[in-house]
């Protein structure tokens, strides 16, 4: 006699969590999107897109307070340990992708600013930072999607990439300022929107970091290699 009730516990359960990815995949999918159309405005020099863009992070900033919210109703429920792993690591990667989402705004926030110069050649290195950043972000998303840990530790792999190529953009960035006075206002935005793209890849690494956790547990990564340079003298 109680069969059916559970089934419907458990079918209402199972739908909630279903919801719950379908949300954080949703939100993850506006965050990237806000980065590459923020990337494309640098590259365009539009102001207008890029007021746009600032203002449209508050659909990202709704949408985590939703999956928040959502992901504490399904925490109330007595969900075994696996299902704990998943409303934790759900809660760590909304907050992961509205950080994204910040960046994507800074971006092309700082796009207007470095507008009001002309353009500089080295604006030219930020496109393929960003690109590897897009794809980080892409990819350890499609890794949540499929509850995939060895994609996300290839991702969190990649960081280190992503780092040399900040890197080379900061110190290539500093040389250019040194040469030239005119374009140390130019190139400090530059300098913040890299960071911010560096950043935007330690996020897609905290990422992936999660969807280790949520389907392996408290199994260890390996260390993880660190290549952003900005930090040395050498």
């Amino acid at each position: 006699m109680n069969k059916i009730p559970n089934d419907h516990i458990v079918r209402s359960h199972d739908e909630e969590r279903q919801r719950l990815i379908a949300e954080i995949l949703r939100m993850g999918e506006l965050a990237v999107a806000q980065l590459e159309a923020a990337l494309d405005v640098v590259e365009r020099r539009d102001d207008r897109a890029a007021g746009h863009i600032v203002a449209n992070d508050e659909a990202i900033d709704a949408l985590e307070r939703e999956v928040s919210h959502d992901a504490m109703k399904l925490s109330l429920r007595g969900p075994l340990a696996r299902d704990l792993r998943e409303i934790l690591a759900a809660l760590r990667i909304v907050s992961d992708i509205e950080r994204i989402g910040d960046y994507a705004a800074n971006i092309a926030k700082r796009s207007i600013a470095l507008n009001q110069a002309p353009a500089l050649p080295v604006a030219r290195g930020l496109k393929h930072v960003g690109e590897l950043a897009v794809r980080q972000v892409r990819d350890v998303l499609a890794a949540y999607a499929a509850h995939d840990p060895e994609t996300a530790q290839a991702v969190r792999d990649r960081d280190a990439e992503l780092d040399a190529e900040y890197t080379r953009l900061f110190r290539e960035l500093l040389t250019y300022m040194m040469e030239d006075a005119r374009a140390i206002t130019g190139c400090t935005h530059l300098l913040f929107m890299a960071k911010n793209l560096e950043r935007i890849g330690d996020h897609a690494t905290n990422i992936a970091e999660n969807i280790w956790f949520m389907v392996r547990g408290e199994d260890n990564l390996p260390p993880r290699e660190k290549a952003d340079g900005t930090n040395t003298t050498t």
